[in-house]
């Protein structure tokens, strides 16, 4: 069982992240990514209405993600992505691998990414 979710794994990094576009982000000068999520949705009006819940929540990324965003450009995949990393963090990003796969299926699960199976510039531009 452990080869297959090898092979799965091994998969998952020719994957390519794509920011999802209807989330607005801002990246301030220290390069802090700053996601911006609009709260919509009868329970979130009543939530704004009544405990001043805010109309927008900034989602703050950690330092991992603040270096890793502005690289998902659509055409690094996901092994890409890891060297770029391993160069930056070095040991503090081991296990790599894992790390890495978890930190993207996060931001997918929460829908701040998407992930393709090939960059997103083949075949559209010739």
């Amino acid at each position: 069982m452990a080869k297959k979710k090898a092979a799965v794994s091994a998969n998952y990094l020719d994957f390519v992240p794509v920011h999802n576009p209807e989330y607005e982000y801002k990246i301030d000068e220290e390069g802090r990514v700053t996601i911006l999520q609009e709260n919509k949705g009868l329970f979130n009006k009543i939530a704004q209405m009544f405990f001043k819940k805010p109309r927008i929540s900034n989602i703050h990324l950690d330092e991992m993600g603040n270096f890793l965003w502005p690289l998902m450009d659509g055409k690094r995949s996901i092994m890409d992505l890891s060297v770029l990393v391993k160069e930056e963090f070095g040991e503090k990003a081991e296990p790599l691998y894992n790390r890495l796969v978890q930190y993207v299926k996060t931001l997918e699960a929460y829908g701040f990414i998407s992930v393709e199976k090939t960059p997103t510039s083949i075949g559209g531009e010739h």
